[in-house]
């Protein structure tokens, strides 16, 4: 496989982050690949933000004090919400009511690249899932 650029969702940004053994030999193979690309949404951010804050991600307490930070030691790049990234979130005509899903997958399709994800109810948006 060549070069390739791929968005984390949420939990796989997490699993990497605390060596989870549930991250896919294929997702993590792919993730450590020097030659690949890998970004994280400003949504994941905001969803980390919030979940820790309401109690949800309590073993996340590090990472969600500055997940700036954290995503820049990976050696990761964030990907910031555009207008158009929300637009197409918002417009969406699909029973998905996640407001994090929704834009990761606009952003995925917009920039046209695969979303690292194990979340089977990603599949109902027309992008590119990496398959585990």
């Amino acid at each position: 496989m060549g070069e390739v650029t791929v968005l984390l969702d949420t939990h796989i940004f997490l699993w990497w982050l605390f060596d989870d053994p549930k991250l896919p030999v294929e997702i993590r193979d792919t993730i450590s690949n020097p030659a690949n690309t890998i970004l994280v949404s400003s949504a994941s951010v905001w969803e980390i933000s919030t979940k820790y804050r309401l109690g949800k991600l309590p073993e996340a307490a590090q990472v969600a004090k500055n997940v700036p930070v954290w995503i820049e030691k990976a050696g990761f790049h964030p990907l910031v919400i555009t207008p158009e990234h929300a637009q197409l979130s918002g417009e969406w005509n699909l029973a998905h009511r996640d407001p994090f899903d929704r834009m990761l997958a606009a952003q995925a399709k917009l920039e046209k690249v695969c979303l690292a994800s194990i979340d089977k109810e990603l599949e109902k948006f027309p992008i590119r899932i990496m398959k585990t």
